[in-house]
């Protein structure tokens, strides 16, 4: 009974699996995030050197979640991991007020990459949780997503270390996937 009940369950909702890649400059918060989807809990990190990849079910869809360094070294060679992607989780760190332009100029070099065209953006303006860390809307400004015409974007005030944002934007996400974008 119980595998007709999960074959009905998938038919009438439908899995879907969907290829991510999680960048943002380097301390932004993209690998405790990613543990936080994946095991619920703040686990301690180091500077992720390379790339580290995790399966994450949420929602009916299974997320292929490649997080990709963002030091200044690694940055030419996210482009490896381009094809197939589906959606972009773009983390910036909301306190960092100094590498804003970097970070703006990064994530509009990666809107212009031919094999990401189709991707869905999710943004988490993360670290709200420290004091002087800008808003949502001061992000979206420094960022210039007014400019985005051309694909389907949200963004979220997170914090990655409370758990706060995190899962908003990822149900923003699962539905703008199942519902055709990306």
């Amino acid at each position: 009974m119980g595998i007709v009940f999960t074959r009905l369950f998938s038919s009438v909702f439908g899995n879907k699996e969907a290829r991510i890649l999680v960048l943002g400059l380097d301390n932004a918060g993209k690998t405790t995030i990613l543990y936080r989807l994946q095991m619920g809990e703040v686990v301690s990190t180091i500077p992720t050197i390379g790339f580290s990849v995790e399966t994450v079910q949420y929602n009916n869809i299974k997320f292929q979640v490649w997080d990709l360094g963002g030091q200044t070294s690694i940055r030419p060679y996210w482009r490896c991991y381009f094809p197939n992607t589906q959606a972009i989780i773009y983390v910036v760190d909301s306190s960092d007020t100094d590498r804003l332009m970097v970070a703006k100029e990064e994530f509009h070099a990666i809107l212009e990459e031919e094999e990401l065209k189709g991707a869905v953006v999710l943004l988490y303006a993360n670290k709200q949780d420290i004091p002087g860390a800008l808003d949502d809307a001061a992000i979206t400004e420094s960022l210039e997503l007014h400019k985005i015409k051309n694909r389907q974007w949200s963004i979220f005030k997170t914090s990655a270390i409370k758990g706060e944002g995190i899962f908003e934007g990822l149900d923003w996400l699962s539905n703008t996937l199942k519902t055709g974008g990306g």
